[in-house]
């Protein structure tokens, strides 16, 4: 009998209500995620078809929907040590022998 661990979803609903605006400059990725992401990586992604959906941009300014950049980051957030899920590597499977 196997027992799965079910984790909750993930909610960064919190950042929408403390931005105080509906679109977040590229350059303040950083700023609105408290560092978790960089402007360059956003601009990476936009330009491997990984961004954000419904970006604008603004002659050299681009911008994204604040509810689209929570979405997204919801969506590629994971919770550590989670069973199945990139990166979520046991500390032992790590270790030098």
């Amino acid at each position: 009998m196997s027992t799965s661990v079910i984790t909750p979803p993930i909610n960064l609903g919190s950042l929408a209500t403390a931005w105080g605006s509906p679109f977040v400059e590229r350059s303040q990725v950083a700023k609105f995620s408290g560092g978790i992401l960089h402007s360059r990586t956003m601009a990476n992604m936009d330009a491997s078809g990984r961004g954000i959906e419904g970006r604008i941009k603004i002659g050299r300014k681009v911008a994204y929907p604040v509810k689209e950049l929570i979405a997204w980051m919801e969506a590629r957030a994971k919770h550590p040590g989670h069973p199945g899920k990139v990166g979520s590597y046991p500390r032992e499977a790590t270790r030098a022998k």
